[in-house]
């Protein structure tokens, strides 16, 4: 890759990511598999596995705060779930691809040739990697920041699907008496995009499947579905209007 395409594709991450580096070098470094470093170590200092350690750590702290501060009902094992769920390696992945860092990243050629830019743990670990490199290059709060804006949204939308999972249950157990249960049907689909069939039972009664990105997205849609199936049913026993 030439530098200047190369640059162009850190420019492309920067604009993804909201924050002009002011060093472009940590930015190159995140990006940095340690494969490219072994094949060409005069064109990489380093990789960016340290990058990685510090953005993890941080993020851990960043989305553990975000949590604390927009769920106050939650207690301290729903928090703790909801953040392996948000910085779990499929979701951190998911990002990662979201932002380019896939095309951005400095493989090794074997490693390229063999699906690298594709691999959850190598787009995940860019982006702790990545976030390690904001946090050198602007600090604490830029970084927070940048977690928040990231992160948000996506709490936002666990926050409403388990709405659904706690209404279907409160709802069944008022109504019936009884508690949901989940069972996994099946999971399809290559290692890097499985895709999750979750059934809501109770007792041996299926109420609802739904499919998703991971079991916690799957169980949600089967939850909401599931909702949705009891109202139809509430609806039809009602006596006519006179």
């Amino acid at each position: 890759m030439a530098d200047s395409d190369e640059n162009t594709l850190l420019r492309q991450v920067e604009a993804a990511l909201g924050h002009d580096f002011g060093e472009l070098e940590l930015l190159r470094e995140a990006l940095t598999h340690r494969s490219f470093r072994n094949e060409r170590p005069r064109f990489a200092r380093t990789d960016n596995e340290r990058l990685e350690f510090l953005g993890d750590a941080f993020l851990g702290m960043a989305v553990g705060k975000l949590l604390f501060e927009l769920d106050a009902e939650a207690r301290e094992g729903e928090l703790t779930r909801k953040r392996a769920d948000l910085v779990c390696e499929a979701s951190l992945a998911a990002i990662a691809s979201e932002l380019g860092l896939g095309e951005a990243l400095r493989l090794g050629r074997g490693e390229d040739r063999s699906g690298g830019r594709e691999k959850p743990r190598l787009l995940a670990s860019a982006f702790e990697a990545l976030v390690g490199a904001v946090l050198v290059d602007a600090g604490v709060a830029p970084t927070l920041a940048l977690v928040d804006r990231i992160f948000r949204p996506r709490l936002a939308r666990a926050t409403a699907t388990r709405d659904h999972k706690s209404r279907v249950q409160e709802r069944l157990q008022a109504e019936r008496g009884v508690t949901p249960a989940y069972k996994l049907i099946e999971a399809t689909g290559p290692d890097h995009e499985r895709t999750f069939h979750v059934a809501l039972v109770m007792g041996d009664a299926e109420l609802a499947r739904g499919s998703g990105r991971s079991k916690a997205e799957a169980e949600q849609l089967a939850a909401k579905l599931a909702l949705e199936a009891l109202d139809r049913a509430a609806r039809s026993s009602e006596p006519p209007a006179t």
